[in-house]
């Protein structure tokens, strides 16, 4: 089904709630493993899915329709993600390396995000890239996610980051460099 056919679906009182359980299986796989590779945690993941949806069923008759329905829920999703490791930083007063350390503790504990992730294949090699990409900055490794995993066009990611198409290109080929430099060892 179309985005604008659920949206259509939506503005109907009679079928409001089957179009949102529609729009919540339509995108609940995608929105998951956005947020699981920045929070690495699936329960975290998890919780961070409902709010998403949540804020979508919300939001949603205000959705004006300047940009796509899967663009503008990512946007949130994107924004809970950022919200909550920054809220944890500051709930725990820890500095960015302590998060990275908490995160990286959770990944090598979290054995099934390595293996039951969309390409399960190579997990030493999955495992030392999710380490690397640990170590890049919040929004770098969220351009690099959506650029890299979910094969996403910069204009779509501008869109949803609010940033502009050069300062992504920016930051995808920053991100590109330190993780290669952190897999060669340097």
């Amino acid at each position: 089904m179309t985005d604008e056919e659920l949206l259509q679906k939506y503005r109907d009182p009679q079928s409001r709630n089957y179009a949102f359980n529609l729009m919540v299986r339509q995108y609940q796989q995608k929105i998951y493993w956005h947020i699981r590779k920045m929070v690495i945690d699936h329960d975290d993941a998890d919780d961070l899915v409902q709010e998403t949806f949540i804020k979508v069923w919300n939001s949603l008759e205000n959705f004006r329709g300047d940009s796509q329905l899967y663009t503008w829920i990512y946007r949130i999703a994107t924004n809970e993600c950022l919200n909550f490791l920054n809220k944890k930083r500051r709930r725990f007063f820890l500095p960015i390396g302590d998060v990275e350390g908490e995160l990286m503790e959770k990944l090598e504990s979290n054995s099934d995000y390595v293996t039951s992730g969309p390409d399960p294949s190579g997990e030493e090699v999955q495992m030392k890239l999710q380490k690397a990409l640990l170590k890049l900055p919040d929004k770098q490794r969220l351009v690099f996610n959506m650029k890299y995993f979910d094969d996403m066009k910069y204009e779509e990611i501008s869109e949803i980051t609010g940033t502009s198409v050069g300062a992504l290109k920016a930051s995808y080929h920053l991100a590109v460099k330190k993780i290669e430099d952190y897999l060669n060892g340097n």
